[in-house]
């Protein structure tokens, strides 16, 4: 019979009480896993390094119509089909911060982007999309429904994942060089597509909530992680790389994230940014703000490492407009 710490136990019972679904890994004396040997985490495209040696695609599409400019977006990068194979196992993850801010707060990523993705997905053959995301703030099923990202997944065909203590398990980071494991949740490392899909917003610790700072949202006791968040958020890239990574600029949170909850706050940009590189799509989002890559701390650290490329100037970006 395995046993929790009391800290384990706690940190379980307390998150339960919240409605927010964390992990029992950790409980018992099990060795970290290493991360699956899948093709995704295996492919050259993300291997070490990449972003340096190749020029790496991404699209910048900006209309009035969320839906179109996401789909536009991901036309410029070959289509979903580049990335979806008939059959494949589809893990989608957006930012769903709270249960308590619609999407006009700019807060949770803009439903209409992530419903696209699913419908997009769906439609290069993908056999399961699941969506999912920790919220920190209220029960996880009410902020999937208040986000209306509930509602736009089951319309285009995907399913709510609600994420379960089981889910999480001890992994080695190999790459890590301040975490060298941590317990992550297992479908986001198995699936054999992940997309990311941030809003890009203000954060008062990071500078802004890009792609990186997402990945916090598949782990246990991400506030663990706000000690050197830079380079353990890198470290979380190099292991959670997405296949994908799709930045919701539709409405950006300008000041007072990451939860926001002030409309003026608030700036429509009408922008969808996507790309297979996590690092160029952050850089890029960045310029948004005003600010470059090496302004915030965990795309900076993500690039030291080699896991893409920061310099725009190396990357080969895609006009989409819609």
């Amino acid at each position: 019979m395995q046993h929790c710490t009391r800290r384990q136990f706690l940190r379980i019972a307390g998150a339960a009480a919240a409605g927010v679904a964390l992990t029992a890994a950790g409980c018992g004396e099990q060795p970290a896993a290493d991360p699956p040997a899948d093709g995704r985490l295996a492919s050259p495209a993300t291997s070490p390094g990449a972003g340096r040696r190749t020029r790496p695609p991404l699209a910048v599409a900006r209309g009035g119509d969320a839906a179109a400019i996401t789909a536009a977006a991901l036309t410029a990068l070959g289509g979903m089909e580049a990335f979806v194979a008939s059959g494949a196992d589809v893990v989608i993850k957006p930012n769903i911060c709270t249960g308590y801010h619609g999407p006009e707060y700019a807060a949770t990523t803009n439903p209409d982007v992530v419903g696209t993705l699913v419908s997009l997905c769906r439609r290069a053959g993908a056999g399961r999309v699941r969506v999912m995301d920790m919220p920190f703030g209220g029960p996880a099923d009410e902020a999937y429904r208040v986000s209306g990202i509930q509602a736009a997944v089951e319309r285009a065909g995907g399913e709510m994942h609600l994420m379960t203590p089981t889910g999480f398990r001890e992994y080695r980071i190999p790459e890590g060089r301040d975490l060298t494991s941590w317990p992550i949740y297992g479908d986001v490392l198995s699936c054999d597509v992940f997309i990311d899909v941030p809003v890009a917003k203000d954060h008062g610790m990071t500078r802004l909530t890009l792609g990186g700072k997402n990945l916090l949202g598949v782990i246990l006791d991400p506030g663990d992680i706000h000690s050197n968040i830079g380079q353990r958020t890198a470290d979380l890239i190099s292991i959670c790389r997405p296949t994908l990574t799709v930045i919701d600029a539709v409405r950006v949170l300008r000041a007072n994230g990451p939860t926001g909850g002030d409309l003026g706050d608030v700036e429509r940009l009408d922008t969808v940014v996507a790309s297979p590189d996590i690092v160029a799509a952050d850089s890029y989002a960045a310029t948004l703000f005003d600010l470059t890559g090496t302004d915030v701390p965990y795309v900076a650290a993500a690039y030291e490492m080699g896991l893409g490329q920061m310099d725009l100037d190396r990357v080969d970006i895609r006009r989409a407009d819609a």
